[in-house]
């Protein structure tokens, strides 16, 4: 089985370091230090004119938490509307409510903006207390894939949930494997979910990403 890598950028430096490494698709994120934010659009542009992968923008306002307010939701909103502008492959993002649930309807408005750019639903998901029940709402709205670690810190300790994940997606969403993902972990990772993509941040580091693509076709 052909494993996709995805790689967490933030800098055209980066990019092209994930893309000389191997990377099959990349994450295009500002301030990965709080896990990823709405890269800028000078960035965008650069990113997509440069490399030959496609790229996925993040969509999301600040760090933290992953309840936003009306003006943050308008923030979001122009974000998308950006990367369908300048041509993303599509779109990172996620709204939870007070709850710890996937916001249903907040969600659905964002998506309908994406129009046909495919929505990755990202790490919020392992904010959320019931993820089977947010993975129906997310095949429900159509989202193509969510990027997890099943809920745990990485996603070689949340195997067990990632395994689930995938039986209760049956094919109709992509599970993404992300969390601590490296070469020496990630054939395992593979061996004992069933994923067939996985995350990893880049770092600036093409040796990183082209470790876990050797890793992936050895156990191939």
């Amino acid at each position: 089985m052909s494993v996709l890598v995805e790689a967490a950028v933030e800098s055209l430096d980066d990019a092209l370091a994930a893309c000389d490494g191997g990377a099959d698709r990349l994450e295009l994120c500002a301030d990965l230090r709080v896990g990823g934010t709405t890269p800028s659009e000078q960035l965008i542009e650069q990113v997509i004119d440069r490399v030959d992968v496609p790229v996925f923008v993040m969509i999301r306002p600040r760090g933290g938490s992953f309840l936003y307010t009306a003006h943050e939701l308008d923030t979001m909103r122009r974000g998308i509307e950006l990367a369908r502008e300048l041509q993303a492959d599509g779109v990172v993002l996620g709204v939870l409510d007070a709850r710890n649930e996937v916001d249903v309807y907040r969600c659905r408005d964002l998506i309908d903006i994406a129009d046909e750019m495919p929505v990755t639903f990202h790490r919020a998901f392992d904010r959320v207390v019931h993820q089977q029940r947010a993975l129906e709402s997310l095949i429900e709205l159509g989202v193509e894939r969510v990027l997890t670690s099943g809920g745990a810190d990485t996603a070689q300790g949340g195997i067990d949930v990632l395994r689930d994940l995938l039986d209760e997606a049956n094919g109709q969403i992509t599970i993404l494997a992300g969390g601590g993902v490296r070469d020496n972990n990630v054939a395992e990772i593979v061996r004992e979910t069933g994923v067939a993509e996985v995350h990893l941040r880049c770092e600036g580091d093409a040796e990183r990403v082209r470790r876990v693509k050797n890793a992936l076709e050895f156990e191939d």
